[in-house]
């Protein structure tokens, strides 16, 4: 027999050799991932439907039709959902690597699925407006293969997908339903003070020069390695070690996932030089997205007030590379108000998770089996919200819950009435704050401006397309899987080795105390890596906030350091008044317009303010009795609930009085339309009569009915 050290050192010889063998299996993947013509993770099988290179002017974009798995069969019915890969340093397919995935989630609820990726190499000049033009063309392609569908595509954009195709929606509303945006930079300036510190990066770098170089470097090409590695120092804990560890300490079963991820993680593509400078430049470094002051070429403001499909903001406490403050600061850049946001006709719905990591948000399957399900399988009561501000809360079903048939999966999705102060609660900036990184921006720009004219001529004489190729090929993020696939002569022995070992493998027992001592090591590690990460953390905040802080600096590049007025000034529109004095008055005079449907609506409306929330089991019911009547379209039910619900929001007393005049006579038809509103009001448990506004409406629909014992009193 051996002793528990025996055990523990036998057991961590042949963790080791196992360990050793699928770090060799990854660097094998590693370069074999490499070789394939469009290299990408997605776990379905799938059919290109356009290639973005055949476009004018081309881009390195493709369209792809997911094929869904065995024994789901997407309803045609159905509008179809558009996830767009983000390209940060990453290759595409990451919303599809698994079952339990954004796209798993739409094919569960029925829903056809394609995907917007693209190749590792972009074309000659192409540039961040190209890849728009391409994508628009895209949903063009996959509204006209879906003529029949119910709604516009729902849009996923994942990470830096996220303001892209917020970008292009400003541009080309017409062609998106929803849009869900996960893990977005929106408003890359927002943040709070002692958090996630990654927004102070360029403002300690000197501004965006530093990437020029890099593209220069790379001979027109930036390497999108060098955007994973800023990634991996954000937590460094888990880049030197919880991620390594984690697979040795879990060796028999964690190397089927690890080397999943890591296929992902490892495809390193670029981008054009350009393409980069204009995202740190634009819209990081600059934030001119969330100033609603981003321009075209062709001088076309992208303004995301003139997005007129829904937009669900998906963000995480637990994000720290794009924190809730980044992901939906820009609704407070924008506007003043939720009746500001009405007047555009936007509908916001955000969703804050407790814990969620950046890449949680987009690939954790316990995420996409809640969050992801529930946004997917509610997306059209989230098409049909009136123009407002809400929050998607989660409720989980228990055995009391009220119709809980109503409700898909294991939790009822609502979606609440919230205000901007339920934004700004979140913490952000002060106008001293504002003031640093307004002055952080003007310095980039002159850094950059010197670059460009006295450094940027000598690095490009001076590198070469061979030379670029060296420097990406020894980039450290590459060479660490090189190192160990079997390109390395050292490693020609682990496969053996690890196929003995596993054979005749026996792992080592839980109670060998060993193992704890081996973890408390662990714990340490981590322990001491975290520290080390808050410190400079620490230390990064303090410095930005002091130099960028200095009076002396702000005048130098014209940053008023008294000012109290807004830094970024929100254009206003006069052509936008305009155009809502007209729908005001169209809508005032189309008050008294319209039969029993509409008068149901506006009824249902206004008594359901009571609660400030819209609950899906109440939606379902809705859907449920419109289809077995044969009802109106979904477009067309929407815009029917947005105009009841801005004509009660123009003029309520109006609205309501209207109501009378549009009910038909018979009395039996106008009590079937208010059964139907209580209905679908009481399907959330709430007894009708604690409910004054229903009152009001009953007495609208059926007049002195209850005092006269028309209709019996509700139990």
């Amino acid at each position: 027999m051996h002793g528990p050290a025996i055990d523990y050192m036998v057991d961590c010889a042949q963790r080791s050799i196992l360990f050793l063998d699928v770090m060799r299996q990854r660097g094998n993947q590693y370069r074999e991932h490499l070789k394939e013509a469009v290299p990408n993770v997605l776990d379905y099988k799938a059919e290109l439907v356009l290639d973005g290179r055949t476009l004018d002017p081309p881009t390195n974009y493709v369209l792809a039709k997911v094929l869904p798995p065995e024994g789901i069969e997407p309803d045609p019915q159905r509008r179809p959902f558009v996830v767009v890969d983000p390209r940060a340093g990453h290759g595409p397919g990451i919303a599809g690597f698994k079952a339990d995935s954004e796209i798993g989630a739409a094919f569960q609820a029925g829903h056809p699925c394609y995907v917007i990726g693209f190749l590792p190499d972009p074309e000659p000049g192409q540039t961040i407006q190209d890849i728009a033009r391409a994508e628009a063309v895209f949903l063009e392609k996959v509204i006209a293969l879906h003529p029949g569908a119910d709604g516009k595509p729902c849009v996923i954009g994942n990470c830096q997908a996220g303001w892209a195709v917020m970008m292009l929606a400003a541009l080309r509303s017409e062609l998106f339903g929803p849009i869900i945006a996960a893990g977005a930079p929106l408003s890359y300036w927002a943040g709070k003070r002692g958090q996630y510190p990654m927004r102070y990066t360029g403002g300690l770098t000197g501004g965006s020069w530093i990437t020029a170089l890099l593209g220069d470097l790379g001979a027109g090409k930036f390497d999108g390695a060098w955007l994973v590695q800023n990634f991996e120092s954000q937590n460094p804990s888990n880049t030197l070690w919880s991620k390594q560890y984690n697979l040795y300490s879990n060796i028999d079963t964690e190397p089927q996932r690890y080397l999943q991820f890591e296929k992902w993680w490892g495809g390193h593509v670029f981008l054009n030089s350009g393409e980069i400078e204009f995202i740190v430049e634009k819209l990081f470094v600059g934030n001119h997205l969330a100033a609603g002051d981003l321009r075209t070429t062709s001088g076309e403001v992208v303004d995301l007030r003139n997005i007129r499909s829904p937009i669900v903001i998906f963000c995480s406490e637990g994000d720290n590379i794009t924190p809730p403050q980044q992901a939906l600061g820009w609704i407070t850049d924008l506007y003043q108000s939720v009746d500001e946001i009405r007047s555009y006709g936007q509908t916001i719905v955000y969703s804050v998770h407790e814990t969620a990591g950046h890449l949680g948000l987009f690939v954790s399957g316990s995420v996409a089996r809640k969050e992801h399900g529930k946004f997917t399988s509610n997306i059209d009561l989230i098409d049909t919200l009136p123009p407002g501000l809400y929050e998607a809360v989660f409720e989980e079903k228990r055995s009391d819950t009220a119709n809980a048939d109503l409700a898909t999966r294991k939790w009822i999705m609502k979606c609440e009435a919230r205000t901007l102060d339920d934004i700004r609660a979140l913490g952000g900036n002060s106008l001293a704050d504002e003031r640093r990184f307004a002055t952080a921006a003007r310095v980039s720009e002159i850094n950059l401006a010197l670059y460009r004219t006295f450094v940027r001529p000598f690095v490009s004489a001076c590198v070469t397309s061979k030379t670029a190729d060296w420097l990406h090929r020894i980039h450290p993020l590459r060479l660490q899987y090189e190192a160990f696939s079997d390109a390395n002569p050292a490693m020609a022995p682990m496969a053996e080795a690890a196929g003995h070992i596993r054979a005749n493998r026996k792992p080592l027992l839980a109670a060998n105390p060993f193992l704890a001592m081996q973890e408390a090591f662990s714990k340490q590690i981590v322990f001491l890596l975290d520290g080390w990460r808050d410190m400079t953390e620490a230390v990064a905040e303090q410095t930005f906030l002091a130099i960028y802080g200095q009076p002396a600096l702000q005048v130098a590049v014209g940053i008023d350091p008294h000012g109290s007025a807004r830094l970024r000034p929100v254009p206003t529109s006069p052509l936008h008044q305009e155009l809502l004095k007209h729908k005001i008055a169209e809508l005032r005079r189309r008050m008294s317009a319209g039969g029993l449907p509409e008068a149901t609506i506006r009824g249902l409306l206004y008594a359901g303010m009571t609660y400030a929330a819209v609950d899906e089991r109440g939606f379902e019911l809705m859907r449920r009795l419109r289809v077995a009547h044969g009802g109106m379209p979904l477009a067309d039910f929407k815009s029917m609930v947005r105009d009841q619900s801005n004509m009660l929001l123009i003029d309520q007393k109006a609205a309501l009085d209207a109501i009378a005049g549009m009910l038909p006579p018979d009395f039996e038809t106008r009590r079937k339309a208010f059964d139907l509103i209580q209905q679908i009001l009481e399907v959330r448990g709430v007894r009708a009569e604690e409910n004054q506004k229903l009152r009001e409406v009953e007495v609208l629909f059926l007049g002195s009915s209850r005092q006269e014992g028309i209709i019996a009193q509700t139990a």
